[in-house]
């Protein structure tokens, strides 16, 4: 993934009362050890809770693009951050749009050409000082990194706080070293750039989300001008409703139940790992090599309002499973959630009840009895 443009900016915060303050850095040549922090990095912003969004305004890079000087330094004018001017998270889409993001503005600008990538991220550091002294009791370093990583091109951003540690040196003797936390991302984001520009998507932008911290949360995403786009964990969810019902739907005996299950699963966690979408006419072909578009039509048809791309949660992966058996003239399989809720297991007496029959089965039973 090599490194076109990166810099990173001092943030010193010491104490609640202290005011954050800036060192400025410039862009510098990237080497080896850059590159392997960005692929830690990665790894470590994959691993954690994200949403993902698009910018509040509805101009695109490739709109900017088209534009002529002065429209672009009247973009250029948009207000600052201040945290007070939040929008509260899960705002619905009806509510009043964000004030336009200074952020998103100077990125057009670097874009363009119009800025160099120092000045962009130098803006950008500066209005992160006032979410700092809001919402943190320390500060980093602001690492900015432009890539491109195949045929698509990145922008991250990340607080770096940074951990005291002991090694050795070169005569045996134990130091005191300062090495970066990459586990502790509560302020980074992911922007594609290549998505953003062709304006055919709606979250091209992925943050982190720390339950723990939902007031940082919101701060970071308003500095960035970040509207959510989907609810991640919402539409994992919903897609595998669909998979359970396209599986009863087919009426699939226990191994080919288990086996397509285990392809989704791990199709999912793959994309969830290299931070890419799940894509469902990619994902339908998995699932059936002979009918590769059985499972993409069957969502379609049945209108579960899925996109044809979903971010995948993985905390919902991981919770996902279903429960398959078969016996003499008896199939039941069921999504593992569903146990202690709608299905119970009576251990003692080898018993499965179940609370709420589905409504075709129990007019099957009710026609049978008359």
């Amino acid at each position: 993934m090599p490194i076109l443009q990166a810099c990173a900016h001092r943030i010193d915060k010491r104490g609640d009362d202290s005011p954050a303050t800036l060192t400025a850095g410039e862009a510098l040549p990237a080497g080896d050890a850059a590159e392997s922090l960005l692929a830690a990095l990665n790894q470590s912003f994959h691993a954690k809770p994200k949403a993902w969004g698009h910018f509040s305004e509805p101009q695109t890079a490739a709109d900017a693009s088209d534009e002529d000087d002065a429209s672009g330094a009247q973009e250029s004018e948009a207000p600052p951050f201040t945290p007070d001017a939040q929008v509260g998270a899960g705002s619905p889409p009806e509510a009043a749009p964000m004030p336009p993001s200074r952020f998103a503005a100077e990125l057009t600008r670097y874009r363009r050409g119009e800025l160099n990538f120092t000045d962009f991220t130098t803006q950008a550091a500066q209005d992160l000082l006032a979410l700092v002294d809001a919402q943190l009791s320390v500060g980093g370093q602001l690492w900015c990194v432009h890539n491109r990583q195949g045929e698509t091109e990145f922008l991250t951003v990340a607080l770096l706080h940074q951990r005291h540690g002991y090694g050795f040196d070169a005569q045996g003797q134990v130091v005191e070293v300062d090495q970066l936390n990459l586990g502790q991302l509560m302020l980074a984001a992911r922007i594609d750039l290549t998505q953003w520009q062709r304006g055919e998507s709606r979250q091209y932008i992925a943050h982190v989300q720390d339950r723990g911290s939902k007031k940082t949360g919101e701060a970071f995403r308003e500095w960035l001008g970040c509207r959510e786009g989907v609810d991640a964990s919402a539409e994992t969810r919903t897609l595998l409703k669909a998979f359970s019902d396209y599986v009863e739907h087919e009426d699939l005996n226990e191994e080919a139940s288990r086996e397509k299950t285990t392809t989704l699963i791990d199709y999912a966690n793959a994309q969830a790992k290299r931070g890419e979408p799940i894509t469902l006419d990619e994902l339908s072909e998995l699932v059936d090599e002979n009918q590769p578009k059985a499972f993409y039509d069957y969502i379609r048809n049945q209108d579960y309002g899925l996109a044809a791309e979903i971010p995948p949660d993985k905390r919902t992966l991981q919770q996902f499973k279903r429960f398959t058996g078969r016996a003499t003239g008896v199939s039941i399989s069921f999504d593992s959630h569903l146990l202690g809720n709608s299905i119970e297991y009576d251990e003692e007496r080898e018993r499965l009840i179940i609370k709420q029959i589905p409504g075709q089965l129990k007019d099957q039973i009710k026609q049978r009895g008359q």
